[in-house]
């Protein structure tokens, strides 16, 4: 399933216990306050897909709102 620019598994792990992970639609990395991550794992265990979905999509607009898609190229040089 897909979510404004990520790609969002949901998997099981533990009879009714459903994760979710998400990572960038087009592959790059997510950076957090520098540190590149290929996928998050997010939220909790839930205790079906829909949750684990909707759990997913909040951390996915959460993550668009404080923008940590890659860095984007910079216009002007830092000294």
């Amino acid at each position: 399933m897909n979510h404004d620019g990520f790609q969002i598994e949901v998997f099981e792990a533990g009879k009714g216990l459903w994760h979710a992970r998400i990572r960038r639609a087009d592959f790059e990395p997510v950076i957090i306050d520098g540190v590149s991550f290929p996928e998050l794992e997010v939220g909790f265990a839930w205790s079906n897909v829909e949750a684990a979905i909707a759990d997913a999509k909040t951390r996915i607009d959460y993550l668009n709102r404080r923008s940590v898609m890659p860095e984007r190229k910079r216009t002007r040089v830092h000294a």
